[in-house]
């Protein structure tokens, strides 16, 4: 299969930031008398948006949540990120590396998308508008309209695309767009059992860390379009 197109989730697969984020929310919370496991967190809900996040958990707990719970997360959260984020293990390379066209499709806010790529020194590694919040779309992963929009804002058809992913929700999203996906397991948040979880979801794929991707995403000395190796 060759693809001109790269299509890459950013928590988890460009930032290491899924367990950092799990622990906002689970500090957050008990600040709200709801307790949460940071583990559980991440496990369970990895993909959403926090305002999905939000939604599962009163409804699971059967609580009100105040209403500037979404506000407090991401501040909350900013402040961990600035003192702890780092990118995925060897992505930094692996981007330096690659040529031809790549974009990032994330269910973050774009404010807080643009911060923690910066944070993480990724900021150069991707043109501003080739940057994709679901804030622009109508319905956030797993639902397939922002991988939809990345690549025809980009100007390729889904066939002409490839996407990484580390969720179930970032998978179904983009195969449900009908955009192969490479499942991702690099993350510290990645669990036993994720991979097959991913293959289930639709992944064609799996790369257990960024040398592994850059394995699977040949390029070639004349700068043509990427090639993936089943």
């Amino acid at each position: 299969m060759t693809t001109s197109l790269l299509i890459f989730d950013c928590d988890g697969v460009l930032i290491d930031s899924e367990a950092l984020s799990a622990r906002a929310w689970c500090e957050v919370l008990s600040d709200c008398g709801v307790a949460y496991d940071e583990a559980e967190m991440a496990a369970r809900y990895t993909g959403y948006t926090d305002a999905m996040l939000a939604e599962a958990v009163g409804r699971e707990r059967g609580v009100t949540l105040p209403d500037d719970i979404l506000a407090r997360v991401l501040d909350h959260s900013l402040g961990l990120f600035a003192r702890e984020l780092r990118p995925i293990a060897g992505i930094t390379e692996l981007l330096g590396d690659l040529a031809g066209a790549r974009c990032v499709a994330s269910n973050s806010s774009r404010a807080r998308l643009r911060e923690t790529l910066r944070l993480a020194g990724l900021s150069e590694s991707f043109a501003a508008e080739a940057v994709f919040s679901a804030e622009e779309v109508p319905r956030p992963k797993p639902a397939p309209d922002l991988h939809a929009h990345a690549a025809q804002r980009m100007g390729f058809a889904p066939g002409e695309a490839l996407v990484i992913e580390d969720s179930v929700t970032g998978v179904q999203a983009a195969r449900t767009a009908g955009i192969p996906v490479i499942g991702f397991l690099g993350a510290s948040h990645s669990l036993p059992g994720q991979g097959e979880r991913l293959r289930a979801a639709g992944a064609g794929w799996i790369a257990e860390d960024a040398q592994d991707l850059a394995r699977l995403l040949v390029r070639d000395v004349a700068r043509r379009p990427l090639e993936v190796q089943p």
